[in-house]
């Protein structure tokens, strides 16, 4: 066990906010995860083996994949530098990756039929009987997590299990973990957990951990406010395929909205203006 009690035991309470604590340092790319989400979402295996790119048979997050293992092999010490005490170091930085649920989601803002919704556990959810494949949720999300299904032309992504939370029990791929690396239960508690977790690795010589997504961090920048699925990182988000400062749409938009609207209102008086003179 790690520092705190798993949560698989604790009560699953409509109206409180629920979510994944990422632990980074325990992936230990086993992939069980992966197979435990496409197993009870009845998710269609990946075809023709391995990608290419290192020992990967998914490459990224998609409307058949809403767990993603990400291996990452690096040459030295942290961010890739070759020092004298690391300098032909080869080690794995593995991370198991999904939709963030973030606090404010970009892609449910931007749903025009509100396929996409929040629900009674905080989590972000696409129903497909509602959506019309439109894909505006797709550029809108800051991660790249949903896309659009080439079989029935709707938006998917991870659910956060809201089937089996509905019946009171943790999500699979949390369920599986064999290491704890991905820990189910209420953000607060889990940030707890999390800093509590920070704290022990810095004392036992990890400086470069730190927390993606949480309030105040790395992920939780340009209106995102809080990720309800955050991580323990070891490297630079980039190196996990994270955006350092993902941004939604709306936060992008608004600086030349109003700049448009101010200076709309000004012809506007011009014209007024001018009227009067003739």
């Amino acid at each position: 066990m790690q520092e705190a009690e798993r949560t698989a035991h604790e009560p699953i309470v409509p109206g409180r906010s629920y979510g994944f604590f990422t632990d980074t340092s325990l992936c230990i790319g086993c992939k069980a995860c992966e197979v435990a989400c496409k197993e009870w979402n009845e998710l269609p295996a990946e075809d023709g083996g391995l990608t290419g790119e290192s020992y990967d048979n998914t490459s990224a997050l998609g409307a058949t994949t809403w767990r993603h293992v990400t291996f990452v092999e690096k040459i030295g010490g942290p961010g890739g530098r070759v020092t004298e005490m690391a300098p032909f170091q080869s080690n794995w930085l593995m991370a198991s990756d999904v939709c963030k649920h973030c606090a404010n989601a970009p892609c449910l803002e931007v749903c025009p039929t509100g396929a996409i919704f929040r629900t009674e556990f905080d989590t972000v959810v696409v129903q497909g009987d509602i959506c019309n494949g439109c894909g505006y949720c797709v550029p809108a999300c800051p991660f790249g997590v949903v896309e659009l299904s080439k079989v029935d032309g709707k938006a998917h992504k991870c659910t956060l299990c809201y089937d089996r939370m509905k019946g009171g029990f943790e999500p699979a791929c949390a369920k599986a973990c064999p290491t704890e690396s991905i820990q189910f239960g209420e953000v607060d508690a889990l940030t707890a957990r999390a800093v509590a977790r920070l704290d022990r690795l810095h004392a036992l010589g990890q400086p470069d951990a730190y927390l993606y997504g949480v309030p105040g961090g790395p992920g939780a920048t340009g209106g995102l406010r809080r990720l309800n699925a955050f991580f323990l990182l070891l490297d630079r988000p980039e190196v996990y395929g994270l955006p350092a400062r993902p941004s939604r749409g709306a936060e992008r938009i608004a600086p030349g909205f109003g700049e448009g609207l101010l200076a709309m209102a000004g012809f506007a008086i011009a014209a007024l203006v001018a009227l009067r003179k003739r």
